[in-house]
């Protein structure tokens, strides 16, 4: 079968679309917030339930999982509910599991509750798309993007100050209860800006379920995988050794199962359009670069400057605000500019960025990446808005559902591979690195004698300038590996560039 990938007529948007749109995108957004906020506050979540690091961790890696899960189901979940049902439906499970979060009396009620929450959040980002998608023509098109550009990289940069101010002035509670009134907003406009459709129950008769459990086995093992197995040292685990076997069996069989049958839960054949295959593989590189940031950042400044969370979310803010200067400035630019120009210059710039990060030492905190952080927000958002119009112009409103989920999903996956491979590269780095300094650690080296000798004067003793010194080696060796990994973002970022600069031009319209 053939795909028809000519772009179908949209009437112009009406004030009920707009406010449709808006009320989708800002679901979308508290979805995406609701991951940085949460894991601003994991210390004290996990104190109050009396939950190890370790278990902790699983807050925030089961809203993840949940997430990226639901997010091929929602296209289909979407005919079969219609829209208006469906998307009320996911904003009032949204709400209640932010409500039952601030409620939870135990590790495992609380990652239940994330579970529900990363269901609803999941479905909610790729219905904001796709209602850009189908409700926009091509030329109001920019703006629905630049909007929709505000919950990829404008909530991540706030939500790690935003928890940090409410959990220390309030307690972690507050995380969970500003989802309500936005939740309540987005409930109104939803209602009211989209119509009443019958549901399409007979559709369940005709349910891909075979490419869902195959799916959803797939995706969960394969994020279980990334987001546990650098503490489980891989595949020296074998539980990561099953996962990852079951992961690749299960994601095999359901490419063979969605090329096989025209009855398909996600359209796979979209990826033949030569800049949706280009522009998806550029949202993966651009997935490891906004996920990668995210979590390397916080963690230099905690880990080695010492910073609290309340102060390394102010430095991750300046990624943020900037952003809102610049996007409405986006679809300006694209009625006069070429959108593969715009986006090459935004991956450049954020390339930039990461390889300025990888100039760290002892004195490079706050105030030193201040400048490389408005670097790097003047170009997220004249990334995503030209991005998504370059892989998704050509694509018609019948197959939106099935673009949304394979460009939003495809940038979760990029991002989940980029932490893992980030963390596992930080530990590697790290030990090699402290290796390589210890060598010059041996009593005849004349700066060995004197910088003990400095130490055990400020120290008082011997053995205690000794584990100065050791730790010393180790925080230099874990500066270097954390210019490594900036450094492998800036590569990510440069092969997105690449890709970029290789799809077609856009019909100017």
């Amino acid at each position: 079968m053939t795909t028809d990938l000519r772009p179908e007529l949209i009437s112009p948007p009406t004030r009920r679309d707009w406010i449709a749109i808006l009320a989708a995108i800002l679901g979308a957004f508290m979805a995406i917030l609701d991951i940085q906020i949460v894991n601003a506050s994991l210390k004290e979540i996990q104190g109050a339930l009396s939950a190890t690091l370790e278990e902790g961790s699983w807050i925030s890696s089961s809203y993840l999982v949940a997430e990226v899960v639901v997010i091929p189901l929602a296209a289909w979940l979407t005919v079969v509910m219609s829209p208006r049902r469906f998307a009320v439906s996911i904003s009032g499970l949204f709400v209640v599991a932010s409500l039952l979060c601030s409620m939870a009396w135990s590790l495992e009620s609380m990652v239940v509750f994330r579970v529900l929450q990363g269901l609803a959040g999941g479905a909610l980002i790729p219905f904001a798309f796709t209602l850009v998608l189908t409700r926009l023509p091509l030329e109001t098109r920019p703006k629905g993007m630049a909007l929709f550009a505000i919950t990829a990289t404008f909530a991540p940069s706030i939500g790690p100050a935003m928890g940090g101010w409410l959990t220390e002035h309030f307690g972690w509670e507050y995380i969970f209860y500003i989802n309500l009134i936005p939740g309540a907003l987005m409930i109104s406009g939803l209602l009211y800006g989209l119509d009443k459709q019958p549901p399409r129950w007979e559709l369940l008769r005709q349910g891909d379920y075979a490419g869902i459990l195959t799916m959803l086995i797939g995706l969960g093992c394969l994020l279980v995988l990334l987001e546990e197995g650098y503490r489980e040292d891989w595949f020296e685990s074998v539980t990561m050794r099953v996962l990852a076997l079951i992961a690749f069996v299960s994601l095999v069989t359901f490419v063979i199962l969605q090329l096989s049958r025209d009855n398909h839960l996600v359209n796979l054949r979209l990826l033949s359009e030569r800049n949706f295959l280009l522009g998806s593989l550029a949202n993966i590189g651009l997935g490891v670069g906004l996920f990668g940031t995210i979590f390397i950042l916080p963690l230099y400044l905690a880990q080695v400057q010492a910073y609290t969370p309340l102060q390394i979310g102010q430095v991750i803010m300046w990624m943020g605000l900037p952003q809102l200067l610049v996007i409405p400035l986006v679809p300006l630019l694209m009625r006069h500019l070429d959108a593969r120009w715009i986006c090459a210059c935004g991956f450049t710039l954020f390339a930039t960025a990461s390889f300025l990060s990888g100039r760290l030492n002892l004195d490079f905190a706050g105030d030193q990446l201040l400048a490389i952080q408005i670097i790097r927000a003047m170009g997220q958002p004249m990334i995503l808005v030209p991005l998504s119009i370059l892989a998704t112009a050509l694509i018609p409103p019948s197959q939106a559902g099935s673009a949304s989920t394979l460009y939003n999903i495809l940038r979760n996956i990029g991002g989940a591979l980029g932490i893992a491979l980030l963390a596992t590269l930080l530990d590697s780095r790290s030990s090699v690195y402290y290796e390589q300094l210890r060598v010059h650690i041996h009593p005849g080296n004349p700066e060995l004698g004197e910088r003990l000798a400095i130490l055990q004067s400020q120290l008082g003793s011997e053995q205690a300038a000794l584990q100065a010194l050791q730790n010393q080696v180790l925080q230099q060796a874990q500066i270097l590996a954390y210019n490594d990994a900036f450094h492998f973002i800036g590569g990510m970022l440069a092969f997105s560039v690449v890709c970029i600069l290789i799809t077609k031009a856009l019909p100017r319209s």
